[in-house]
């Protein structure tokens, strides 16, 4: 399969910053998305500083690259959103995308002093074993070497659970990327909701919540298909994302 050249990869990344705008998982005009446009990963979209995603078009996004010393200090570049992406996409090259947000549900839990993600349903068992936590907030994170342990942090896992601040999800495509930060959030939702009936909460057995959450992992196209229905929907609704 051919790669995704780089309009595509704009035109997607602004459906996505659309799409979450849309689902009410934005924070004002905060947060940042990036992806990859380069083999090495080095060059890579942003979105612009302070621009909200609901109006985000494909020509807005900012192309950057890693190794470019003065990207941190362009007026136009959130500091960071370049700390976080900049790093990421200098010492992962395999993050094609990565997507930070503060959605209410994930963040609640985040801020829990135990963050896990408990297998009580079908949408929480896919996040067994799966999501790495960042337990050292020390406030906005923008500069590089707060940036860099972000990558560490990571290791073989594609999200993040940032203690005390919001989440991150990477991955190979923009499309699998929103589908993950969706049902994470809905994952959230329900755990907080378990949580807050004050009842034991019923966690699944580690092997049915591990076999639920190989299965997702299985149906990738799942996540595709979500996504492009989505754009389907902006499509009729407000195609200029795509402009």
């Amino acid at each position: 399969m051919t790669a995704p050249d780089e309009t595509h990869i704009r035109i997607d990344l602004a459906a996505c910053f659309r799409i979450v705008a849309k689902l009410g998982m934005h924070e004002a005009v905060a947060n940042h998305f990036g992806a990859a446009v380069s083999p090495d990963g080095r060059k890579f979209l942003l979105n612009p500083k302070w621009k909200h995603f609901s109006t985000i078009r494909a020509s807005d996004l900012i192309l950057l690259d890693a190794d470019d010393e003065h990207a941190k200090s362009r007026p136009d570049i959130d500091p960071t959103a370049w700390s976080i992406h900049g790093q990421l996409h200098k010492l992962a090259p395999h993050i094609r995308v990565a997507l930070h947000l503060h959605p209410i549900y994930s963040t609640t839990i985040a801020t829990l002093k135990d963050p896990t993600v408990k297998p009580i349903d079908q949408n929480t068992a896919r996040y067994l074993n799966r999501i790495a936590v960042d337990t050292l907030y020390g406030g906005m994170a923008d500069t590089e070497a707060e940036g860099a342990p972000l990558a560490c942090l990571l290791g073989n896992k594609s999200r993040l659970m940032m203690g005390n601040h919001g989440v991150m999800v990477t991955s190979g495509t923009i499309g699998e990327a929103l589908d993950d930060i969706y049902t994470l959030e809905r994952a959230c939702q329900i755990l907080v909701n378990a949580y807050a009936t004050g009842q034991p909460l019923n966690v699944l057995d580690d092997d049915v919540a591990e076999k639920t959450a190989q299965d997702c992992e299985g149906i990738t196209e799942f996540s595709i298909a979500h996504f492009e229905e989505m754009k389907r929907t902006l499509d009729r609704e407000d195609p200029s994302y795509a402009s």
